[in-house]
Order: C-alpha cells, then structure tokens, then sequence
C-alpha cells in the first residue's frame, strides 16, 4: 500500500434510532414509543435487515482516495449516493488522459445502514484490495465512533453467511479467530430486546 493516505475527512450520522423503533413499531400496529431502544434490540434489527434501519443514513468524505479505489467503492448503488471528483479535460484543465488511475481524488458518499452492511461483506473481505479494504476500514472507524451496533454488523462475507462463498478462499473461516468473530457478530441476535 505504498503511498496510500486515503483520509475520512467529514462524516455525520443522519437518522436515529428512536425513528428506527417507531417506524417498526407502526408496521405492527403500535404507537410511537419513547427513549432510546436497547442495544440488543438494535442488533436484532440490523441482523434481520428490517426495512426500518434504512432511516439511519451516514454521510462522508474520502479524501485522498486513488481514482481506482473511489472505482470499487461507486460499483455499489443501491441504498448509497456517489459524489466523485470529476477527471474531465474542461473541468480541471489537466487532459484526463494524463491522469493515472492512483490520481487521489474526493469521493462524497451518503448511505443507509443495509447499504453500508452490504458494502462491507465485499469491502471487507480478504478477497478486496488492501487499499479497498483500507478506506472501508477508517470509514468503518468512524462509525464506531457514534454507534457501535451499527459497527458490529458491518462485517466481511464469511462473517455474514458464516461461511466463505469466494472462489479461492484465504483459509481465515477455517481458523479459531474466526470462530470467535462470528460469535461475536452473532451477539444480540436471540431473545427479547
């Protein structure tokens, strides 16, 4: 990763959990409540991806993100809005072609949490480039910052499935690091929140 300095240099959490509840809460025929929900009961919530969840949104900014990486991160869109650094000729000044693909750019994302859950599972994985992996990781940090539940579910694909579907597989499903991952990703999925 030479030379990688990929930077998260705004983010803001848009939502809360008490909407969240709410909006659960109304699609079985029940009044709004009050106070924060348990952890617990967010875990389940983000565990079963109940359309709910889609209320919370995270809004950053990658700055110093090599064009190619700010690639991987544009080929999700579904839940998540793009905003990248244009390379055009009569946008910059400088001829597009002149620019290599490590070019570090600023790339503007919004997302809802089942996007950035399905983010991850790709982002997270072995199988993603070290730089990929990276980005996704300090974004990741950030959200840990202001909701940890949210942070524990964005996890790599063999955590998610509880097991690796890639073609060639890095062994780490086969290991007790492993094990003790999806345990804990698993935390909060059972009984009453």
């Amino acid at each position: 990763m030479k030379g990688f300095n990929t930077i998260v240099d705004q983010f803001e959490k848009l939502g809360n959990w008490r909407r969240v509840a709410d909006a659960a809460r109304n699609t079985v025929h029940m009044e709004a409540g009050e106070g924060e929900p348990s952890d617990n009961w967010k875990k389940r919530m983000l565990l079963a991806e109940h359309s709910p969840i889609r209320l919370i949104h995270y809004f950053w900014r990658w700055i110093k993100i090599p064009s190619w990486v700010s690639v991987h991160m544009v080929r999700h869109k579904i839940g998540i809005e793009h905003f990248v650094r244009t390379q055009r000729t009569d946008r910059t000044g400088i001829d597009r072609n002149d620019e290599p693909q490590g070019v570090e750019i600023e790339h503007m994302s919004e997302a809802t949490v089942q996007s950035l859950i399905f983010m991850a599972r790709k982002r997270l994985c072995s199988s993603a480039s070290p730089e990929t992996r990276s980005a996704f990781k300090k974004l990741k940090a950030e959200i840990e910052k202001v909701d940890p539940v949210v942070a524990s579910v964005l996890v790599p694909e063999c955590i998610y499935r509880g097991w690796c579907p890639e073609w060639e597989t890095c062994g780490y499903a086969q290991t007790r690091e492993y094990q003790y991952a999806l345990k804990a990703y698993r935390e909060g999925s059972k009984g009453a929140g």
